[in-house]
């Protein structure tokens, strides 16, 4: 892995944390919220459209970052080289 690729990826990470780190001050909060309408009233918390999105995002960015990182598509680049170099 060269520099330029790991700078990137130390880049995406940081984002990725801050990101995480921003969802889950926000959650707090609006969980918080709902939770003390919910004991000051007969009203249901149904957690937040806004949250939900949000964390499928989150794991979309987590599976991209984390699952699908450079070194996988170095070892797929490699296999499809193989390939090609058998035909």
């Amino acid at each position: 892995m060269n520099y330029n690729i790991a700078q990137q990826r130390v880049k995406n990470l940081k984002s990725f944390y801050k990101n995480c780190m921003w969802f889950a001050i926000v959650a707090i909060i609006i969980s918080g919220r709902g939770f003390v309408k919910c004991m000051t009233t007969d009203y249901t918390f149904h957690g937040s459209l806004i949250l939900t999105i949000w964390a499928i995002i989150l794991v979309v960015k987590a599976v991209k970052l984390f699952i699908l990182n450079s070194s996988w598509e170095q070892k797929i680049i490699e296999q499809e080289m193989n390939t090609e170099k058998k035909y």
